[in-house]
């Protein structure tokens, strides 16, 4: 069977390893390790084969106890190199014959595995050029995937992933073994390039019965996805039958593709069961649209932005009542402690400060249950939201970066609180205006209040009176005295409902400030690990669209 088999170009398998590694480092911090070893084993084989021989094609001759692979070992080499028996297991260590001189390939066998005293040469001077097609293949006949030796069933297995090509070797009776196709030959659908499949003993069948065989083998191997897998029939007691098997590893080992083959197809492999921990692109933009502001109001509460936000209301009303009222009784609001020193929350927050800084701690009460229960809902949702178009492989690493900072988050909110400038530490003018009219005010009733009290001396004292003089029919002392105590008393009234709406304002200010203080420790302690996350699945995501060729 002629397959028109396509070049592997060495470039393109080199940039699709280097996506895979790329996608490794990715990965590596978030996705399980089982999923990845597959991968990491394939990058590893791959740097060691690719700086060993390419002028060398390893293939491994594989197959069941009794397949007579052996047998078809020593016919090829031409030589008895490898034990034939009936006793089971026969082979129980890989056998390797070089064709050309060992010495280039030994660097690649012992890579391989295969035992100094179990490497041959074929080599001869009595061959001419015989041998000359098959310069640089070095064969190897593999222990029976079948042993009952637990130990040669691991050694196939580890030696078939670092071979370059496979010839499964089968025998009338066993060709259609569960064993063979389930656990071996369906695993390698996607190495079709540098796998044949051999029909060996068929000297044991009629034409007629050969080619029935070879139809039904060609159904099972459809089935396993080994569609276009070359199957040949051959005996290792008929030189003749050899011939198509020969032509065959004369044709692999001149375009000298095998390797390449093998570690693209290895990587076709990986890539779809990479595949599974892939989907659409992540939505980065809706972790902060859409959770942010839940998480935002659940730290705040936590934060005690409202008690802070009302200490501030309070700190206002009370200063400026301290500097614009009734001066006989704006010294009692000084009395009153401030609601903020009281949180230690002074009027100069250190604004400018740096992570390092040392920001003393506040006096805000703590958060309870309630609070931090609906902190880890909001900061689970925001895990959870992020994590919606993805596979769900990558849940676990999305919760775990969302709580990663979960327990510096109570710090962290404090000293945003404490470093953020509620607005406070400068008085508006008007309060300076205004608390000198009512000092004015009071000037004037003193004026007025002392000049009464110098009129009563004069005249107990019997000297002349004093001219008095009257603004209607009040004495102007008496005005000056009555009015301004009346007038400051009115002003303090009057500015009551400006007072009540600037503390209004000083609380919603406080608290907008305050809560893009703790909006900022949200992205910071929460968002910013979660898109660390999303950022490394999205390198992933492009890097494996190399791998795989899209």
């Amino acid at each position: 069977m002629n397959v028109v088999e396509q070049k592997v170009n060495a470039e393109e398998l080199s940039r699709r390893l280097d996506a895979l590694s790329r996608f490794l480092r990715a990965t590596g911090p978030y996705l399980p390790d089982g999923r990845l070893v597959a991968a990491h084993t394939l990058v590893e084989r791959a740097g060691n084969r690719l700086s060993l021989s390419l002028d060398h094609t390893v293939v491994a001759l594989a197959g069941s106890t009794g397949s007579g692979k052996s047998s078809l070992f020593n016919a090829l080499a031409r030589f008895k190199l490898s034990q034939v028996g009936v006793r089971r297991p026969t082979t129980g260590t890989a056998h390797a014959c070089v064709w050309g001189p060992l010495e280039p390939a030994n660097r690649l066998l012992d890579w391989i595995g295969v035992l100094p005293r179990q490497r041959f040469v074929r080599e001869s001077a009595l061959d001419g050029d015989d041998e000359v097609a098959l310069h640089g293949l070095v064969l190897l006949d593999l222990p029976d995937f079948d042993s009952v030796e637990r130990a040669h069933q691991l050694e196939v297995d580890r030696l078939l992933g670092l071979v370059d090509q496979i010839i499964w070797v089968v025998d009338p009776q066993k060709y259609g073994d569960r064993v063979l196709h389930r656990a071996y030959l369906s695993q390698f659908s996607t190495h079709t390039d540098v796998t044949i499949v051999v029909l060996n003993q068929a000297d044991r069948l009629s034409p007629g019965d050969t080619e029935v065989v070879l139809g039904d083998l060609r159904r099972l191997l459809d089935e396993d996805g080994l569609t276009g897998a070359p199957v040949l029939a051959s005996s290792a007691k008929q030189p003749g039958m050899l011939r198509d098997l020969r032509e065959a590893l004369e044709k692999t080992v001149a375009d000298r593709q095998a390797a390449l083959r093998r570690l693209a197809a290895d990587l076709d492999t990986v890539g779809e069961e990479l595949a599974a921990t892939i989907g659409p692109p992540a939505a980065e933009d809706e972790v902060d649209r859409s959770t942010v502001r839940q998480l935002a109001d659940s730290l705040a509460a936590s934060a005690g932005v409202p008690a802070v936000a009302d200490a501030t209301a309070t700190a206002y009303r009370q200063r400026a009542t301290a500097a614009t009222g009734w001066p006989l009784v704006r010294g009692l609001s000084r009395l009153r402690p401030d609601p903020l020193r009281r949180l230690h929350l002074g009027d100069k927050p250190q604004t400018d400060a740096v992570s390092t800084d040392i920001v003393p701690r506040t006096s805000v009460p703590a958060a309870d249950a309630a609070q931090r229960s609906a902190v880890g809902i909001s900061v689970r949702a925001v895990a959870t939201r992020a994590a919606a178009p993805l596979p769900e492989v990558w849940a676990p690493a999305l919760t775990d970066a969302a709580r990663s900072k979960a327990a510096d988050l109570p710090d962290a909110l404090d000293r945003a609180v404490a470093t953020t400038d509620l607005g406070v530490g400068r008085s508006p003018i008007w309060w300076r205006v205004v608390g000198a009219l009512q000092w004015v005010l009071l000037a004037t009733a003193a004026a007025g209040l002392a000049w009464l009290i110098v009129g009563y001396a004069v005249r107990a004292l019997g000297l002349p009176e004093l001219d008095n003089p009257e603004v209607g029919a009040v004495p102007l002392p008496t005005l000056l005295l009555l009015g301004g105590l009346l007038a400051g008393l009115l002003l303090w009234l009057l500015l009551k409902p400006l007072v009540a709406a600037g503390a209004k304002r000083a609380r919603r200010r406080a608290e907008q400030r305050l809560r893009s203080a703790v909006t900022e420790v949200a992205r910071a302690h929460v968002v910013v690990p979660v898109r660390e996350v999303l950022n490394a699945y999205a390198q992933a995501r492009e890097a494996l669209g190399v791998v795989r060729s899209e």
